[in-house]
């Protein structure tokens, strides 16, 4: 079983920055994928990014490529999320979600986070 707290989300004017963080409980950390999600109000959850157990892989959303940066310190069970350069429509619920490699190629999450709101004000 694996547990996952987010934190670091809040308030940001357009242009600013904000770092979210994923605290993972559970021995198994170091080998799972971790994944950001994000849920605007009326919209369906859509993926942000993820990165591999050993760090060395990541995709991004198109809408956020090279504006944000995911990372993993597997010594502190922890993944983070570096927004820059934040948008309006960057606002929603964001979510980490710890998974593996599916047996048909890409990622299949079964842990969720309770999510974290970022609110990005024009």
């Amino acid at each position: 079983q694996v547990q996952l707290e987010e934190s670091g989300g809040g308030l940001v004017q357009a242009g600013g920055s904000l770092r979210l963080s994923c605290a993972a409980s559970g021995r198994t950390f170091s080998t799972s994928v971790m994944g950001w999600f994000r849920q605007a109000p009326g919209q369906e959850r859509e993926f942000v990014a993820d990165i591999s157990g050993n760090g060395v892989y990541t995709n991004y959303a198109d809408s956020v490529k090279g504006r944000f940066a995911i990372s993993r310190d597997n010594a502190k069970r922890t993944v983070y999320l570096q927004m820059n350069r934040l948008k309006p429509e960057d606002t929603a619920v964001y979510y980490c979600a710890a998974g593996r490699e599916a047996a048909r190629g890409g990622y299949e999450y079964m842990y969720w986070g309770q999510g974290t709101q970022v609110t990005v004000s024009s």
